[in-house]
């Protein structure tokens, strides 16, 4: 199925939403020739489908998280755990996994969210991201009851062989190899990349790996890093490209074939996964309630089959 269908597919399945638009309208309908007429935050990407980062239905939802995309894979199974000790909510979850910085835009855009024809709105409990990102919006008064509840570090994801022979993030400043990394314009991964390919090589490999090398095209940057990642380099389009360890370990989990090059701890960051609700979020409870469940020895125990950990005692 396309693009257009599994979108149009959207429309008819979320026609209670008030800003849907008619499935009337051609799937071939883009640009200036879009007919929403109400538009949130406009999100297009043009290699990835959307629609797996959307999950549940907004219009009966007791519950609506907006996690960060790197996150999706522990959902299905933080979601059903979470269902049986409240099945007050158990199937009127909504969650979206898209990339933090792009649900930033979604909130500061009233809920609302624009893939191709159809403008989605919805009405927030949850963010979950990064811990700087999530306590700068706490200490903006835009979310409280924060919690901090995993850590996560940097891998180099490759096709599974290695058949370009890459050992180090040294070696993505390689004439000729191309890279899929985040977009830093909003996926925070960016930053600890950058960070890490500085303590790595300094100044010159960043600049080399985000500036020579996104100018002569052999660096393409992401959207979705979750999902474009993995999807160019399986399908020949990267060789390379610096993800989350456990996105790798999700993907290998799965049987695609992707394999990791681990960085050592001297040149990677930790990461530190964090959550609170929202201002004026329609069911504050259940979403303390959720917050508290992610630190629960159940909810950790997923995390760990994919590669998160808990963080240190001392943070508790």
């Amino acid at each position: 199925m396309s693009v257009s269908s599994k979108l149009l597919s959207a429309v008819l399945a979320l026609s209670c939403a008030p800003l849907a638009h008619s499935q009337a309208n051609p799937p071939w309908s883009k640009g200036a020739n879009d007919p929403a007429a109400q538009k949130g935050y406009v999100f297009h990407v043009q290699d990835v489908d959307n629609i797996p980062d959307l999950h549940g239905n907004p219009c009966t939802a007791k519950l609506v998280i907006l996690i960060g995309g790197n996150q999706f894979f522990v959902l299905p199974q933080l979601v059903a755990a979470f269902s049986k000790q409240h099945p007050e909510v158990a199937g009127h979850i909504y969650y979206e996994t898209l990339p933090p910085g792009i649900l930033r835009k979604q909130i500061a855009a009233g809920g609302a969210l624009t893939l191709g024809n159809l403008t989605l709105q919805v009405k927030p409990d949850i963010y979950e991201a990064g811990k700087r990102a999530v306590r700068q919006m706490e200490h903006n008064g835009e979310l409280s009851g924060v919690v901090e509840y995993a850590t996560n570090n940097l891998e180099i994801m490759i096709p599974a062989g290695n058949p370009k022979h890459i050992e180090s993030l040294n070696d993505l400043a390689r004439p000729g190899l191309r890279l899929s990394m985040p977009n830093p314009a909003w996926e925070g991964v960016a930053n600890q990349i950058a960070a890490s390919l500085r303590k790595a090589g300094g100044e010159p490999l960043y600049q080399a790996v985000y500036q020579a090398k996104v100018k002569s095209g052999e660096t393409a940057l992401t959207e979705i890093h979750h999902r474009q990642t993995p999807m160019r380099i399986m399908n020949k389009q990267a060789d390379a490209g610096v993800t989350w360890a456990s996105e790798v370990r999700f993907e290998e989990r799965i049987g695609n074939p992707i394999q990791g090059i681990k960085i050592p701890d001297t040149q990677n960051v930790t990461a530190v996964y964090a959550g609170g609700v929202l201002r004026n979020a329609p069911h504050p409870a259940i979403a303390a309630q959720w917050l508290a469940f992610l630190k629960s020895p159940e909810a950790q125990t997923i995390y760990h089959q994919y590669g998160f950990r808990s963080l240190p005692a001392s943070s508790h």
